[in-house]
């Protein structure tokens, strides 16, 4: 049905029940129609596929450009024409890899105005204020020779290391005489381009410890970046975050430029694959062993399977048990004839 309406060969009556959002499709779909239809050359027929997807559930709307599996120019749809009405959407379409790379620079938030400096009004003068008292200088504990800071973080890091290298999981509060910086802990939609341009650098100069803590307190961009991190165990606290979403943990199953250790974790972890969208996006990662992929065909519904039938990007022992899933499942669906006794 998408495929006819994109080729601009569907009906007229089924074009418009696509713009009116009725079509007996999966919410995917009818997104996608929806956003095919607001382009289309029929000034009615564009206006009312824009009400329609205007005035559809939000949280759906999320979850479909957060997807992986949706089509690009849908997504440059949405940044083009939603986004200025729908701010919830720049997180989604920013950590979907999907998203064509021209349509990126349209996610940058616009810089905040200047603040306009008003110059007080003339006062009397009045009576001079005594000055501040000198403050104690303090001394880091990081540059004390021997003090008992410095053992206690030293104490407090191998503790951590050995926990998560058990599998155990952390408290975010471990290592708390830890700082981070202001912009690993500052919300990710106040964060400026200019935070964004030393996040790296700054990550980049952190001790382990200093990573661990950022990895389970950080904000999404913070994990984003250390998820990539080549030491195995910063990934591992990365996925113990308390704060990681099922978009976010998608959008890690979907990432081409994660170690395969990410994957398996992923694949391991029961609440990351009660949901569908993520187990979905590991299956269809070419990058996912085999080995963690190949109990999780069967779990496809019959639009995936038939997607991931037909995806070159995956290995081909992959797409043959999908091949051979969908013609199981059309064996069951066929009625059975009684048999003669």
């Amino acid at each position: 049905m998408v495929d006819l309406i994109r080729s601009g060969k569907a009906p007229e009556v089924i074009r418009r029940k696509g713009a009116e959002g009725t079509l007996p499709l999966p919410v995917e779909d009818k997104i996608e129609i929806l956003a095919l239809l607001a382009a289309a050359p029929e000034a009615d027929l564009r206006e009312k596929a824009l009400e329609t997807l205007r005035g559809w559930d939000p949280a759906e709307v999320r979850r479909v450009m957060a997807s992986p599996q949706t089509a690009p120019d849908v997504l440059r749809f949405a940044a083009e024409q939603l986004l200025a009405e729908r701010e919830e959407l720049r997180e989604s379409l920013l950590w979907n890899p999907s998203l064509p790379a021209e349509s990126r620079p349209l996610l940058q938030p616009k810089p905040s105005p200047k603040p306009v400096v008003v110059e007080a009004a003339d006062e009397p003068p009045g009576p001079p204020r005594p000055a501040p008292p000198p403050q104690p200088v303090v001394q880091e504990a990081a540059k004390e020779p021997s003090g008992k800071p410095e053992a206690a973080s030293e104490e407090s890091t191998i503790e951590i290391l050995a926990k998560l290298a058990a599998g155990e999981k952390i408290e975010g509060g471990a290592g708390a005489q830890v700082e981070a910086p202001p912009e690993v802990t500052k919300h990710d939609d106040a964060l400026t381009q200019k935070d964004r341009e030393t996040l790296i650098q700054k990550i980049n100069n952190m001790t382990v410890v200093e990573k661990i803590k950022a990895a389970l307190t950080g904000n999404l961009e913070t994990r984003m970046i250390l998820i990539r991190d080549a030491n195995k165990i910063i990934p591992r606290a990365v996925l113990q975050s308390p704060k990681i979403s099922d978009t976010e943990a998608e959008s890690y199953a979907a990432a081409k430029n994660v170690s395969e250790e990410v994957l398996r974790l992923i694949a391991s972890n029961r609440k990351f694959m009660r949901a569908y969208v993520v187990m979905r996006a590991l299956v269809n990662n070419p990058r996912a062993p085999i080995d963690i992929t190949m109990p999780l065909i069967n779990r496809l519904n019959d639009r995936d399977l038939k997607g991931l039938s037909l995806n070159r990007n995956v290995p081909e022992v992959i797409r043959t048990l999908a091949i051979k899933a969908i013609k199981q499942k059309e064996e069951a669906a066929k009625p059975k004839l009684p048999t003669k006794h």
